[in-house]
């Protein structure tokens, strides 16, 4: 009798305990809660970067306009360095000057126009350096990039593509000079 009387009271209390639902959405919260905030995250992070990109199109498409129309030749002072200062100057607060890299090349006709890659196998960007704006009437491609850095990575979602949790950003505008 002993043993069935001290056996009673734990059998109650396991019952009384499984009745109970207080706190139980708490737990529930819990685990549900890592999961809902990490899909939060990356929707947010995807949106940031794709509104970035789309401000790196506008600020290269601003830009080209000044080899397009024979501005930046004729300024006197055309130089790499120069045109990669006007795309700077377009630049918000949502990036960096200093990793903004600007690629001019002059192209004989639109049917030579190729985008090779500058990622390599290992995810290392190597930003190519051209600076051909071209005279009247040339065909010229304008490449931006800029290397977004990425937060959320884990949980299977990972947008990078180069080493370092970065995703390279690139806008390119392929046009005709004016003749000027």
């Amino acid at each position: 009798m002993s043993r069935a009387a001290s056996t009673t009271p734990l059998r109650k209390k396991w019952r009384l305990f499984r009745r109970n639902r207080r706190g139980s959405a708490a737990v529930e919260f819990a685990l549900v809660a890592p999961l809902f905030f990490a899909l939060l995250f990356a929707i947010l992070e995807t949106g940031i970067m794709f509104f970035a990109s789309q401000v790196l199109e506008t600020m290269t498409a601003n830009a080209s306009r000044l080899i397009m129309t024979g501005t930046e030749q004729n300024s006197g002072t055309s130089s790499a360095a120069d045109f990669h200062q006007k795309v700077c100057n377009q630049i918000p607060a949502l990036f960096d000057c200093s990793s903004i890299y600007v690629d001019v090349q002059t192209v004989p006709a639109f049917s030579n126009v190729s985008f090779s890659s500058p990622i390599d196998a290992n995810g290392i960007f190597t930003p190519p350096s051209n600076y051909a704006p071209g005279g009247s009437s040339s065909i010229v491609v304008v490449r931006v990039f800029y290397p977004w850095q990425l937060f959320v990575t884990g949980f299977g979602y990972n947008i990078s593509n180069m080493a370092g949790s970065k995703r390279l950003l690139t806008a390119t505008t392929v046009f005709q000079n004016e003749p000027y």
